[in-house]
């Protein structure tokens, strides 16, 4: 006999047609069977050792959260809750150019004093991989939920030409380009970068695009967080449309806003690029989070000349009176590449978290000057992590309107005041911008969060509910699903939302965390390489 069979639900199965009533059958961590209208008909309902009334919830796909910072929450917090709470039971990690792996001892305490405010220093982490076959690994132990990873190019460049704004020699392209290889073959989706970051930031598009040749050779996609989300923008998207049309690579556009001031109003001209763009022929996707207020750390909005030589390097430019004016008149005046060519109005700068206890008063309030931003950046060593309120509503409807959106959380767990997308990007999607605004019908906005990206990832048995796919599922109730999380109170968690499954196994059950670790890796095999892969 089966192990479950979920009665009467709502089945909303991710392909974006209509819902329907149905039993839904589950052994070994898959979908075994669907029996539609079984009761109405009056069939033979199917046995199970055990049965849950779904009357009243919709059942989907579990919720794959395309744009995610959980690297070491994953390995640090066996609840993560954040994200399985929500619904999420795929998160996609190595994002934004950096993460922890591939990495030497060098590089691997560089990056995680550069990416501190993402995740944390690690103090609470074994350290015991270098390489993304060893990092997966690792999570293959048992999380929460499970996990695709993106090779970081920034600290591919890390590894390989250091902290230098210059040109990779071509041996050094020749390293870079074999260990995008390593990765993809260890199981990697595809490849992030950074380009509003050091040091990936210095990576030229001839570089770009010759890591790109190597992922598109196995079949992967390249997710840049482009050269600016401000002034330059639409020229930003271009880029990297043209980029990867030219490595013949899939691209995937990360967090893909029209942010601040100069944006206002402009997502139609976004969205005409893209649709121009898909129409001769790229493969293309993004993601997006249903709020307008970004979320980062401090020291990514500093110009990248001051980052060259790494964190020490930073720490050193900004003790000295002299160079501490130099980047404030960047900031301030010219508008620093970090802060995508716009100039700094701090009092957009919200502190979201700190290190130093010391320096917990700062947390929740906006920033007045430069002075009080170095003094922070000085005395948490880099730490803080920061929301950046230049978003605008407008945009944000019409971009999650399209064809080719996915959702994705870009939730950063570190920091006493966490952006509450971290805990709430899924549910408000399906209680906000579905039941209470209506700007998707319900099936659609399931479809962005489930088959889209599962399509994008190459996953051929996830993302839908269908006989034979894995048991990865949601059941919430659309009456009542909505996200707990507020700028207020960040770390609450959403309602409306009693079960969530992974390969079969009730992670979150009457509303509340078990105890089961069902998330593991999710490889990508590899496919057959070409002649533009590194031998």
């Amino acid at each position: 006999m089966e192990e479950l069979v979920i009665r009467d639900a709502d089945v909303v199965d991710g392909s974006g047609g209509p819902s329907y009533r149905a039993d839904v059958v589950v052994d070994g961590g898959r979908i075994v069977s669907i029996v539609q209208e079984a009761a109405a008909a009056g069939c033979q309902r199917p046995k199970a050792r055990r049965e849950l009334d779904a009357e009243g919830l919709v059942l989907s796909p579990g919720f794959i959260d395309m744009h995610a910072h959980s690297d070491l929450a994953l390995l640090r917090d066996p609840d993560h809750s954040a994200k399985a709470a929500q619904g999420v039971t795929l998160e996609v990690i190595g994002q934004d150019g950096l993460s922890y792996a591939p990495v030497d001892d060098r590089t691997l305490a560089e990056v995680r004093s550069t990416i501190t405010g993402w995740n944390g220093y690690g103090d609470d982490i074994d350290f015991d991989w270098r390489s993304v076959g060893e990092y997966l690994d690792r999570l293959d132990r048992g999380v929460a939920v499970n996990a695709a990873y993106l090779i970081p190019q920034g600290t591919v460049r890390m590894l390989v030409v250091g902290w230098e704004d210059r040109e990779a020699t071509p041996q050094e392209l020749d390293r870079m380009r074999q260990l995008v290889a390593e990765g993809m073959e260890q199981g990697a989706v595809g490849m992030s970068s950074g380009l509003t970051y050091t040091p990936g930031m210095y990576a030229k598009d001839a570089e770009l695009t010759e890591l790109c040749r190597v992922v598109a050779s196995y079949g992967g996609y390249y997710c840049p967080h482009h050269r600016s989300y401000g002034a330059g923008a639409l020229e930003a998207y271009k880029e990297m449309v043209e980029l990867t049309r030219e490595a013949g690579c899939s691209l995937h556009l990360a967090h893909a806003t029209m942010n601040f001031g100069v944006n206002e109003g402009r997502a139609p001209e976004l969205l005409t690029l893209l649709d121009e763009a898909l129409t001769a022929g790229a493969d293309l996707s993004l993601d997006t989070y249903p709020y307008t207020p970004g979320c980062t750390t401090l020291v990514a909005m500093l110009p990248s000349w001051a980052s060259e030589g790494g964190p020490e390097e930073i720490l050193r430019r900004l003790a000295d009176d002299e160079t501490a004016d130099r980047i404030r008149h960047h900031l301030e005046v010219i508008g620093s590449d970090g802060c995508h060519g716009v100039p700094m109005e701090w009092d957009t700068i919200e502190i979201s978290g700190v290190t130093d206890p010391a320096l917990a008063g700062y947390v929740g309030h906006r920033l007045d000057s430069w002075t009080t931003a170095r003094h922070l950046l000085l005395a948490d060593r880099l730490a803080p992590s920061i929301l950046q309120h230049v978003g605008h509503e407008e945009n944000v409807r019409q971009i999650m309107r399209h064809r080719v959106h996915t959702g994705g959380s870009d939730g950063i767990l570190q920091g006493a005041k966490p952006h509450p997308r971290a805990y709430g990007t899924f549910p408000r999607y399906l209680g906000h911008y579905v039941r209470e605004l209506g700007i998707l019908p319900l099936e659609e906005c399931v479809a962005h969060l489930t088959s889209r990206p599962a399509a994008r990832l190459r996953l051929p048995d996830r993302g839908l509910v269908k006989e034979g796919y894995r048991a990865d599922l949601v059941l919430f109730n659309p009456a009542t699903v909505a996200a707990g999380s507020t700028f207020e109170e960040p770390r609450t968690l959403p309602t409306g939302i009693p079960h969530v499954l992974i390969d079969g196994r009730f992670v979150i059950e009457d509303g509340r965390r078990t105890d089961v670790l069902a998330g593991r890796s999710v490889r990508r095999s590899p496919v057959r390489r070409n002649a533009n892969s590194p031998a």
